[in-house]
């Protein structure tokens, strides 16, 4: 059939003029060319498509059939020339990203917004899943692009830094303020009862509501903390092992990250709870369900209001990337490349 689709157009130009001569005439080519095509044909599917008559050539009866799947086929052709003018013309088309919920909700969206309202003929669907799924997916390319944690990846992906985001960990300031303590050295100067006086509470660190008041700033209010303020990490070592430490499931990149910092500095807890949501993190931590692990930019508004504060760290967690992540080597539809060019991407 593949081979025929030349002799189809003549068939279809001769039918439609019904001289054999005005077809030559509108396809450029010469009358013995185009009788040797309609010859051609007719011996490839062994049907007779015309007959001669005074006024030139007519259709057979099996002709007027094929001629009819012609048309449309014809007619299909044309439209969907049509159709991508328009596309074309217009800006239409389609974009699918895969980006965690998170980074959904906290970076993509402020890229999305104006996007879409710049380019309303542009169709976005979003597919949430980890960082390592939507490498999977780009990869398999069920979708175009992913907004993803940098991690290591596979050569043919490049990756286009967007943001630096910040491990911390947070809690509830009832929580910290019920936490155990062992009296500081400040504490026994001004005259505290001692370890001596009550043994059940010498086992702790302090991290009581006065001092974590001045350690833990809420965010975007700049404070100086003096070297004597600054917990160390016997004092964190100790309120992990003692704490419920709430984290992301083992899978995740955001849970990698931390698990190497924390090992790094041996810090182990006794009680582990695994969340596979930043958002609920948020909220378990605020209600006092214990130490949670998440992303400062991620949790602004709840710093901001005072429903948790953050842990001081004597040695920060590494700050990590935040990208945009698109297969190299593959052809990009002009959506795409609107949406790359949008967000200052190379």
């Amino acid at each position: 059939m593949i081979n025929n689709l030349n002799y189809y157009n003549v068939f279809y130009t001769v039918a439609k003029t019904g001289s054999i001569s005005r077809a030559a005439n509108q396809l450029y080519i010469s009358q013995p060319a185009v009788s040797k095509a309609i010859s051609n044909l007719e011996e490839s599917i062994g049907i007779a498509l015309f007959v001669r008559n005074s006024r030139g050539v007519a259709l057979t009866e099996e002709g007027t059939i094929l001629y009819d799947y012609i048309e449309r086929a014809l007619d299909n052709i044309v439209k969907g020339e049509d159709s991508l003018k328009k596309y074309n013309e217009l800006g239409i088309g389609h974009i699918r990203i895969g980006v965690s919920t998170s980074l959904c909700k906290h970076i993509l969206l402020d890229y999305l917004k104006p996007f879409i309202k710049d380019n309303p003929n542009i169709k976005v669907s979003i597919d949430c899943h980890s960082t390592k799924n939507t490498i999977r997916l780009l990869k398999n390319e069920e979708i175009d692009i992913g907004l993803i944690c940098e991690t290591e990846l596979p050569k043919n992906i490049t990756y286009s830094h967007v943001r630096s985001i910040h491990d911390i960990f947070v809690a509830n300031s009832d929580y910290i303020d019920n936490f155990p303590y062992r009296e500081t050295e400040a504490g026994l100067e001004a005259g505290e009862e001692t370890a001596d006086t009550q043994p059940e509470a010498a086992s702790y660190p302090v991290i009581s509501g006065s001092i974590i008041g001045n350690l833990i700033p809420l965010m975007n209010v700049p404070q100086s903390v003096s070297d004597s303020e600054v917990l160390t990490e016997d004092h964190i070592r100790d309120i992990f092992r003692h704490s419920t430490l709430m984290m992301l499931e083992e899978a995740n990149v955001t849970r990698t990250h931390v698990d190497n910092y924390l090992n790094e500095h041996s810090f182990h807890c006794n009680q582990l709870l695994e969340i596979n949501n930043m958002d609920l993190l948020l909220d378990f931590a605020a209600i006092g369900m214990g130490i949670a692990s998440v992303v400062r930019e991620f949790s602004e508004s709840y710093l901001k209001n005072g429903r948790i504060v953050e842990i001081p760290l004597p040695t920060p967690i590494p700050k990590r990337s935040v990208g945009f992540a698109y297969l190299q080597n593959r052809h990009q539809s002009k959506a795409l490349c609107t949406f790359l060019d949008y967000c200052n991407i190379s």
